[in-house]
């Protein structure tokens, strides 16, 4: 499988996590986000909505990160990153949708670019805005985890740790205050020992460094 990625996109985070954790051998196709190659005619005829990731799975192309988790999961079912009873799936769902679709869209990269140059926000306040709906987010999420689970839905993971490990990560990258959430904290910590998540940090530094090599 090829991916088209970018090293700082929490979307695309996701999806190297979820690769790693089925056992998926894949090739990183960087696309230049700041630079604006994913508004290129060329990525355009691969993902017409101008973002990543893409998932070019052999058989075609994928978008959104939650649906091409969600292909993996469904045609790669081990390791499981769903549980088996209807409730639990749900819930796991509705927190990697939390950071899917509420947190993770209105502080993303268009969006702020939309904010500074159409809007002229200044920097200080566009940081504002993204801590602000990081925050929102993450309080809904630490009031929803047991301290007793070692991840977000039960010892097990599964998709929502999947997503909330990566928006940590933008979180940290952000200077969001995170003192507040301790469970959150705990369970991104123990997500970040396990190889399928560390591998898809460290891949996004390799891509780092190939992008700062270009430069």
């Amino acid at each position: 499988m090829k991916l088209y990625d970018y090293f700082r996109s929490s979307a695309a985070f996701r999806v190297r996590i979820a690769l790693n954790w089925k056992g998926v051998a894949f090739e990183q196709l960087p696309v230049d986000l700041p630079r604006g190659q994913q508004l290129s005619a060329e990525y355009r005829a691969v993902n017409p909505q101008q973002l990543v990731p893409t998932l070019d799975t052999g058989a075609g192309l994928l978008s959104q990160s939650l649906a091409i988790c969600e292909y993996l999961e469904e045609t790669i079912p081990q390791p499981p990153l769903l549980p088996a009873d209807p409730l639990a799936r749900a819930r796991v769902r509705g927190l990697a949708q939390l950071v899917a679709c509420d947190i993770h869209p209105i502080a993303n990269l268009r969006v702020l670019n939309r904010l500074r140059h159409d809007l002229t926000v200044d920097e200080p306040r566009v940081g504002e805005w993204i801590r602000h709906w990081i925050g929102l987010g993450f309080e809904a999420i630490e009031a929803q985890l047991d301290p007793q689970s070692a991840f977000a839905c039960g010892d097990a993971v599964t998709l929502a740790d999947v997503f909330l490990a990566p928006q940590h990560f933008n979180a940290v990258r952000f200077e969001a205050p995170l003192d507040a959430y301790p469970k959150l904290c705990a369970v991104v910590s123990r997500c970040n020992e396990l190889r399928a998540f560390a591998d898809a940090k460290g891949g996004m530094k390799v891509a780092q460094i190939s992008e700062n090599q270009r430069n």
